[in-house]
């Protein structure tokens, strides 16, 4: 997994050049879920799945902007840890059911 450093962040606007609207969409529809009207999820709620799903995908990007958004809107460090110990029960979980699929496809000869 590669980690970024933050001189990453500057090819943002590479992109974001090459890919105007694209770019533009992308931001506009973080900040529309992210936003406390468009769901019944409080903010908090929303950065700790966040950290959960980035946990999973392994970004450390994500990894990063929802933790700090996280402990912005008032998580504590139980939380996020939380959040990083569901994620892992749920990875895990997923390899043991492909691993299911792996028995039956030794089953079938």
């Amino acid at each position: 997994m590669h980690f970024h450093d933050s001189d990453d962040m500057r090819y943002n606007k590479q992109l974001t050049k090459a890919a105007p609207e694209s770019m533009k969409a992308m931001m506009d529809f973080h900040h529309v879920v992210l936003s406390e009207t468009d769901s019944s999820l409080d903010l908090l709620t929303k950065e700790l799945i966040a950290i959960g799903v980035a946990v999973t995908t392994q970004c450390p990007y994500c990894i990063d902007a929802h933790v700090k958004g996280a402990r912005k809107a008032g998580a504590d460090e139980a939380q996020v840890a939380a959040a990083v110990m569901i994620s892992s029960l749920v990875k895990a979980g997923g390899s043991m059911t492909h691993g299911w699929m792996a028995m039956k496809i030794m089953n079938e000869g």
